[in-house]
């Protein structure tokens, strides 16, 4: 059956994808998110950012997770939901342990928020989804430098529709004491030009709040990001492309890349003025 997690769920790629050390960790990640580029969104209510390892994805995620760095101790809950790269199975996963270990410090999972989706049926524990997937973990670290205490709510996405994974983010949607996260690279493995063009058809998408287009060829999280655009269409939220670079542009060679993009989610009403020509979401 697979691992199951007994109070703490440990780091599964640090020094791989990120460092293992904590001091290292912390500047790596603040390096990040100094360097991220303007946005609109001030405060968004949720945020698509990608889960590379971080000398490729690192300042695209800087840029998703910057607006936040305001809001300390204002969140409380942090609902995190990514793709499954390991292991296939139905539903959203949830993992049996009462936190997630970064070299950062342990984050408490939010078992008040669990229990308001444990038993919506395409809901199951299954540790499996969660032993070896990095898609929530890279995440984490960003969260803790600039939120402090908070918990979350780790969900790995198999195969499910748009409407379950929309109806459990209805379920712990909540108020500005919540925020989403969605961790999701863009497209895979196609020469620089090509990936430059299909992620702008993925951020066009995403902008205009069209979920039917995105298919695993965008993007990886697909399946969470479909949901997240029902699920804020109908409060009104609309999408910033605050960022969409690839890794050509980042750490990496050009002749096959891996996209990346921030994407932030913010209510219409609260939108600002679109920023400089400088912070133009598409330039490499």
């Amino acid at each position: 059956m697979g691992r199951v997690f007994e109070q703490t769920r440990p780091p599964a790629v640090a020094g791989l994808f990120y460092p293992d050390e904590a001091r290292e960790l912390g500047r790596c990640v603040e390096a990040f998110l100094q360097e991220g580029r303007p946005a609109r969104a001030t405060d968004p209510k949720a945020v698509i950012a990608p889960h590379a390892g971080y000398i490729y994805s690192g300042p695209v995620a800087g840029t998703a997770f910057r607006p936040w760095g305001q809001l300390g101790q204002a969140v409380e809950r942090v609902v995190l939901v990514g793709p499954s790269h390991h292991v296939w199975f139905e539903g959203l996963a949830l993992p049996s342990a009462a936190s997630f270990q970064t070299p950062l410090g342990r984050v408490p999972v939010d078992s008040d928020a669990v229990a308001r989706i444990a038993d919506l049926p395409q809901v199951r524990v299954f540790d499996p989804a969660h032993a070896a997937e990095h898609c929530l973990e890279v995440e984490l670290p960003f969260l803790q430098v600039l939120l402090g205490r908070f918990a979350i709510v780790p969900l790995v996405v198999g195969e499910a529709t748009d409407e379950e994974v929309r109806e459990v983010l209805d379920q712990l949607w909540g108020g500005p004491e919540t925020r989403i996260v969605i961790s999701s690279d863009l497209s895979h493995y196609h020469p620089y030009e090509t990936a430059r063009r299909i992620d702008r058809m993925t951020a066009g998408a995403i902008e205009a709040g069209r979920a039917d287009p995105l298919t695993v060829q965008h993007a990886c999280g697909f399946r969470a990001i479909r949901g997240l655009l029902r699920a804020a269409a109908a409060r009104g939220l609309v999408a910033e492309t605050a960022d969409l670079r690839n890794s050509g542009d980042t750490a990496g060679p050009r002749d096959r890349v891996v996209g990346y993009g921030a994407f932030l989610f913010e209510s219409r009403h609260s939108a600002a003025p679109a920023p400089s020509k400088e912070g133009k979401a598409d330039s490499p």
